[in-house]
């Protein structure tokens, strides 16, 4: 206004004219300087406000950058004093949707790796009220299925595109309420939680949300499987498990596993036209997971007809579980199962009308107690029973020796390929990733005791002290406590450790290792879990008292407050850690399902006499068989002896190598 008043009066006085033009000329430049402070001042606003993360979109997204839109907005709108912020913002809507189809475009190319794109517009509140909040989870843009919606708290009052109150717009009319949308109905109540993540397509299609691991929404399921009313393709209903919908994300997980199993996919295919099995009648208890499965089919193919539960409460994948019933296997098993679950599972694996087994496959001796002791005559019908924990394998010595085995049973957790690469080199790995799927805990510096050093606690020792943990082990067998000592570990009594350890790892087998005396002296935040089969090893019953609290921060995590305000983190509630909280190697239990499957052929085709009511070792002919069958996988080529060394040793040319006793 002052530079046009000026140039109306230009012509007013000829002498002045020169003084004029120069108060002119002052004043324009007077005005440019204050423009360009105004707009220095407004870029520097919206660079603080803004709260773009740029990294969301990668470097391509260089000639997007909202900021930088944001800075040529605040050119466009000119430096008017009178115009309001919120006025403003909604006259240049237009503006922000036409950037937003832009993006949609830009991105159309990744859709098939990535469902969904998290961004976060970045108009900062300032500009909508000078009182307005800061950035909260609300304020968030998401692209679903091609459609943008855009939601800003500080909006009021419907907006272009559709939607309720606190919604700015959906770009191209379509609304995809996939799991983690910001679903806002038209009456402005949001009726789905929201998760500030993204999740790839493989993930979505696969039922992430039942992942295993996780913790996800299908563990809280108030509905039990034993009251829902399920049937698979075939239409058969003889099974029980959390969702039979999930079979197919199981399939794909039991399909991965196969591939890093080559030993029983190699011994399904050699023996597969020989039935090896035809005529049994399995009835298996063990961990029900992708490689459980893979060797659940093989028995299948070689002949066998099969009922299977689970031997852990925690460990079941429900997905494959699925997989399993889909494909017409009685499975009755399902994570998070209750103590009466569990039972009733197994149960229904031994007791049905018009079948009777004749096999047991047990992981802890569970289905070997049940039948004993509730169906006792069944029991003696029984041709064999193969075991493959330490637990169950006590309790089979147990029984035998009071002369309560009435059947041969085969002791798989003493085989060598048992002992040394499950308990041993598959332990060494999956105490690491399943600490670090429930914690997030740094290794480096920390201090653990590891109760029991057996071939499970050699494994958990060596993966802790090469990840920087300084590492104490109890023992009550000298044998063991000497190689703990040659190994480089302390041997100590748990009461004397117990108030430095950050963690605390149980591999014993036994009872009440740890007990709430202990407990009570652990500090702040100590981790404690199991890596043995067993629960009891953990007194966790003495935990569950009125002057403790529990919080459960995530599935199979629980925190566990004293009064005094110091928490301990409990893992999987004392049960088996590795299988619980994470998973354990294929290839691994690839050598195991071996051997449980060569036990089961052996017991079940052995003529009569050869196995008497006892225990008995796998022999070692069919160890050097197991390891023999994994060796390909890693192109190894075995000498062979000549006749000469054969007879200097006294050996067959084709094994067995090792006398029975024979310690690896």
């Amino acid at each position: 206004m002052e530079c046009a008043r000026l140039v109306e009066g230009e012509g007013e006085g000829e002498g002045e004219g020169g003084e004029e033009r120069q108060g002119v000329g002052e004043a324009v430049k007077e005005e440019k300087e204050e423009d360009k402070e105004r707009n220095t001042e407004s870029k520097e606003r919206v660079r603080k406000e803004s709260k773009f993360c740029y990294h969301t979109f990668g470097a391509g997204m260089d000639q997007f950058h909202l900021p930088m839109r944001h800075q040529e907005n605040e050119a466009a709108r000119g430096s008017t004093e009178n115009e309001s912020p919120r006025e403003d913002l909604r006259s240049n809507f237009g503006n922000l949707e036409a950037r937003a189809s832009i993006k949609r475009l830009e991105f159309k190319h990744t859709r098939k790796n990535r469902r969904s794109l998290l961004y976060i517009d970045d108009t900062p509140d300032s500009l909508l009220d000078e009182d307005a909040p800061t950035f909260s989870p609300q304020s968030v843009g998401r692209l679903v299925g091609g459609s943008l919606l855009l939601a800003r708290p500080g909006l009021g009052g419907p907006a272009p595109g559709g939607g309720g109150t606190g919604v700015v717009g959906v770009v191209g009319g379509k609304e995809d309420k996939e799991e983690g949308e910001l679903a806002v109905p038209r009456d402005g109540k949001s009726r789905r939680r929201y998760r500030s993540r993204s999740l790839s397509q493989s993930s979505t299609d696969s039922y992430s949300t039942y992942s295993s691991y996780t913790g996800s929404s299908s563990e809280e399921d108030e509905i039990s499987p034993r009251e829902k009313s399920q049937r698979n393709s075939k239409g058969s209903t003889d099974f029980c498990v959390k969702n039979i919908s999930q079979s197919a994300f199981g399939r794909r997980e039991i399909e991965i596993a196969e591939q890093e199993m080559p030993g029983i996919v190699a011994l399904r295919k050699r023996a597969a036209d020989d039935k090896p099995l035809k005529g049994a009648k399995i009835v298996g208890c063990t961990h029900i997971n992708a490689q459980t499965a893979v060797l659940i089919e093989t028995l299948v193919e070689l002949g066998a007809s099969v009922r299977w539960a689970a031997c852990n409460i925690f460990s079941t994948q429900n997905e494959v579980a699925a997989a399993l019933a889909e494909a017409g296997q009685p499975v009755f098993a399902w994570r998070g199962e209750s103590e009466e679950d569990f039972w009733w599972c197994i149960d229904r694996c031994i007791n049905t009308e018009n079948w009777q087994p004749n096999m047991i496959l047990d992981d802890g001796g569970d289905t070997t107690h049940l039948m004993l002791k509730k169906y006792p005559a069944m029991f003696k019908m029984i041709k064999g029973i193969c075991e493959e924990s330490v637990t169950g394998v006590h309790r089979l010595y147990q029984l035998s020796k009071a002369g309560k085995l009435t059947v041969p049973a085969m002791n798989v957790n003493d085989s060598v390929t048992k002992t040394m690469f499950d308990n041993l080199y598959s332990c060494r790995e999956s105490i690491i990733d399943s600490l670090k799927r429930a914690t997030d805990v740094m290794f480096g510096g920390k201090q653990v005791v590891v109760c029991g050093y057996g071939e499970v606690g050699k494994g958990c020792c060596q993966a802790l002290k090469g990840l920087g943990c300084t590492v104490y082990v109890t023992e009550i067998d000298p044998v063991c406590a000497l190689q703990a000592c040659m190994d480089g570990f302390r041997v100590m009594k748990l009461s004397e450790v117990i108030r430095q350890v950050d963690i605390l790892v149980t591999a014993t087998g036994n009872k009440n290792v740890v007990t709430r005396d202990h407990m009570d002296k652990m500090k702040n935040g100590t981790i404690v879990c199991n890596m043995g089969h067993s629960n009891t090893e953990i007194d966790v019953n003495s935990l569950r008292t009125p002057d403790l609290t529990w919080e459960k921060v995530r599935s199979q995590v629980d925190h566990v407050l004293w009064p005094d305000g110091k928490r301990i983190i409990l893992l999987a509630e004392g049960r088996l850690v590795n299988l619980s909280c994470s998973s354990v190697p294929s290839f691994v239990v690839s050598i195991t399902s071996c051997t449980q499957a060569l036990a089961l052929i052996e017991l079940f085709n052995a003529p009569a006499g050869r196995y008497k009511s006892d225990v008995y070792l796998l022999p070692k002919k069919m160890d050097e068989y197991v390891a023999s069958l994994h060796l390909p996988t890693f192109d190894a080529h075995l000498t062979e002896l000549s006749d000469e060394q054969a007879k200097y040793m006294g050996l067959n040319k084709a094994g067995p190598f090792k006398p029975n006793y024979y310690r690896y």
